[in-house]
């Protein structure tokens, strides 16, 4: 495909108002994350060839599409107020974090619209995958759930019947599976740092949904140590996965903190399983999804591995629809 195509086909959506998502006095999720990526994607020459689109500001009433309206309300009050925390100490209540949380909401529906209309095939927000907010509170730095809420949007507007979240972060994906734990039109797949020895816990082999949705969820620990042949060992788990449930939609969430020497965990990574398990998904939505994918950053916080990770993905996304 030539670039001129390649641009029509993938979305990149960064801008100011994204990279305001974050937090100060040397929080691990700093408002830098953005622009380590971008200077990256600038050096190869990926800016030209795909869309860049500005962030667009959400609302409550998008929030309130995952979370409840009590906790929509709190993160409001609290960070209006912009002093102490948004759960139990490590999600700061800063002046502008609501207004920017929204701004990741926003932009993560909008990217949604955007490939559901035929605008683009694939969709890429850095500053996004906020896997770990609940239904009804904050959590690992996550305010709103944005991928949940994309979920719940593309399922309520367009009717869509089976949607695909795949995590590839270091951390388990708590708020998205137990958010839709029990909800047999979310299929899970989730490879992660085992959580007897990473936050958040969770994740363990054995949980493979609730009631009704027992089967469709699938989420495969790794040891600490873990690295690119592990990763490969087991990806093919998920590709089998996805195309027993035949997706009709696919969320990546690709946070960059599984590459070796991320400050906060313990899997030793390359980028090629991030370019790979891309390259997989997008032909996995061709298939079955009319070619819809949309990748969100999640987390990371060695800012040359998110340089390096992240635009593996853009590559991975650009180098797909040719």
């Amino acid at each position: 495909m030539t670039d001129s195509k390649a641009r029509q086909a993938v979305q990149l959506h960064v801008g100011d108002a994204l990279a305001r998502y974050g937090f100060s006095d040397g929080h691990p999720f700093g408002r830098d994350r953005q622009e380590a990526f971008l200077s990256v994607a600038r050096e190869r020459d990926l800016l030209e060839r795909v869309s860049c689109v500005e962030p667009v500001m959400g609302d409550a009433f998008q929030a309130r599409l995952f979370h409840t309206p009590e906790y929509v309300e709190f993160v409001e009050s609290r960070c209006r107020e912009g002093s102490g925390y948004l759960d139990g100490g490590d999600t700061p209540a800063e002046s502008g974090t609501y207004e920017a949380a929204l701004t990741v909401v926003g932009t993560a529906v909008a990217a949604a619209d955007a490939i559901m209309h035929g605008e683009c095939r694939r969709a890429f927000q850095p500053i996004a995958g906020l896997h770990h907010a609940g239904r009804e509170t904050a959590s690992g730095f996550c305010v709103f759930n944005d991928c949940g809420v994309v979920v719940e949007h593309v399922r309520r507007q367009y009717g869509l019947e089976r949607v695909a979240y795949v995590d590839i972060d270091a951390h388990h994906g708590d708020g998205v599976y137990f958010g839709f734990a029990d909800d047999p039109g979310l299929i899970f797949a989730d490879i992660h740092e085992d959580g007897r020895f990473l936050f958040p816990g969770t994740g363990a082999a054995e949980e493979t949904g609730d009631g009704p949705a027992a089967g469709t969820k699938l989420n495969i620990p790794l040891t600490p140590g873990a690295g690119d042949r592990e990763f490969f060992e087991v990806w093919g788990e998920v590709e089998d996965f996805l195309e027993r449930h035949r997706p009709e939609f696919i969320i990546l969430q690709c946070g960059a903190d599984p590459l070796m020497g991320d400050p906060i965990t313990h899997l030793r990574y390359s980028d090629q399983p991030h370019r790979e398990a891309t390259l997989s998904l997008a032909s996995i939505a061709d298939r079955h999804a009319d070619g819809r994918l949309l990748a969100t950053g999640g987390g990371g916080y060695n800012r040359k591995n998110i340089g390096l990770a992240w635009n593996a993905v853009l590559e991975a996304l650009i180098d797909s629809v040719k």
